[in-house]
């Protein structure tokens, strides 16, 4: 897909306003590659979905956005035959996914892949492990705030400075995490740096609730656009 708005390798701005080159920047979304899924893979996908089942009880009719979902949108495509329409955005996404019909998809790199998509017009936005990958985390905040519709839940997941060294040692010496994704990592939390961006990013105090999980190793977020 080609918009204008749409940003192409090379083009991408971080948030201090420097250019990145090709080489900065990745090719494939998550999944993309051949290399198969380790147990430690397997486990963190399930326990940020677990999450995403814990708070949101019924995706009947929702529209709704998995941003950054990977290439082949292991969650969302589970959920695909309930929902009334699916948002995915990535770099890159699989034929199946593009072809589908309840699907939109974009592939593209965030936040200047979302500026096309309307204001206030989905449900349930959701951004797993996908902000420590990014130049402009408060830049995409501010997108998946825009696109949540009143009423909407935004759920956001983001490695804390704890699980750093978990996760490093998983992948660089373990050999257990795809070390790739780690070297893509640009940024880790905790409640005290990410909360701030949260209200920076539109959200009032009271919608949101951010808490540990993944035996401390990551943080989740829930916001609530009441």
């Amino acid at each position: 897909m080609s918009s204008p708005n749409r940003t192409q390798p090379g083009d991408a701005m971080s948030g201090s306003g420097s250019l990145h080159t090709d080489a900065q920047l990745r090719k494939d979304a998550y999944g993309a590659s051949a290399r198969k899924e380790t147990i430690v893979d397997r486990y963190g996908i399930w326990l940020s979905g677990y999450q995403i089942r814990r708070r949101i009880k019924s995706f009947d009719g929702l529209r709704v956005a998995d941003i950054g979902c990977g290439h082949h949108a292991r969650f969302t495509s589970r959920i695909l035959d309930r929902v009334q329409s699916a948002l995915l955005a990535d770099i890159t996404l699989s034929r199946a996914l593009k072809s589908h019909p309840k699907v939109r998809a974009l592939e593209g790199y965030l936040p200047e892949v979302l500026f096309e998509v309307e204001s206030a017009s989905q449900d349930l936005v959701m951004c797993i492990s996908v902000l420590e990958h990014i130049w402009d985390p408060l830049g995409a905040l501010k997108e998946l705030r825009r696109i949540l519709a009143p009423g909407g839940t935004l759920l956001i997941s983001v490695p804390t400075w704890r699980g750093k060294w978990f996760l490093e040692f998983s992948a660089f010496r373990l050999k257990t995490s795809p070390a790739e994704e780690m070297d893509d990592h640009k940024m880790y939390y905790e409640l005290q740096t990410f909360w701030p961006l949260l209200v920076q990013a539109g959200f009032l105090p009271h919608q949101i609730r951010c808490y540990r999980y993944k035996f401390g190793i990551g943080l989740f977020s829930v916001c609530k656009l009441a």
